[in-house]
């Protein structure tokens, strides 16, 4: 059964999470779907209400630097670009890495790398905070639908599919977050 929070109730939606619960929250954009990136059967049930392919992958929002930190292989981005990242956060920018032995496989699919993102959306990053670290954010839509831009279409696609909502607004941004490279610099979705 679908339980709805409001934005003050992000320390109760971060328990649904540890239990192993699937659900959406505000981004900077769209509505995302998140839950434990460390928990295989909840990652699978999230995929599975998507209907998207396993070998896609998906990217981790979290609420400041020291909650991503781990997933990356940092003697392997220079110094600067590091410093760049970080001057661009907390914000509205995704940037791939490559991944350290922390992150489980199935969080990056087929790909060599990570995409994370430090949101400066207060919804989302409270959400991280309370959970204690980085979630999974993939856009709240069954594959090749629309993402879901209010809570009653996250409603719409996913009824009592779903464990939880945090209802609340979205950030400023019309389209999703740029995704870069951290090693290359390319725009890998503008």
């Amino acid at each position: 059964m679908l339980r709805r929070f409001a934005s003050t109730e992000s320390a109760v939606a971060a328990e649904l999470l540890h239990a192993g619960g699937v659900m959406a929250y505000p981004t900077e954009a769209v509505f995302g779907l998140g839950c434990d990136p460390r928990d295989r059967v909840a990652f699978e049930r999230l995929f599975a209400l998507k209907q998207r392919p396993a070998t896609q992958g998906v990217l981790l929002i979290a609420a400041d630097f020291d909650q991503v930190e781990r997933y990356i292989e940092l003697a392997a981005v220079p110094g600067e670009i590091l410093q760049q990242v970080r001057a661009g956060w907390p914000g509205p920018n995704t940037w791939i890495f490559p991944r350290s032995a922390a992150v489980p496989a199935w969080i990056a699919g087929a790909h060599a790398g990570i995409a994370l993102r430090v949101t400066a959306h207060e919804p989302a990053a409270a959400l991280c905070r309370a959970f204690g670290g980085a979630l999974v954010s993939t856009s709240a839509n069954p594959h090749a639908q629309p993402p879901a831009r209010s809570a009653q279409t996250v409603v719409d696609y996913f009824g009592d599919a779903l464990d939880g909502l945090l209802d609340a607004p979205l950030g400023g941004q019309v389209s999703p977050t740029t995704i870069r490279d951290a090693l290359s610099g390319a725009i890998i979705r503008a």
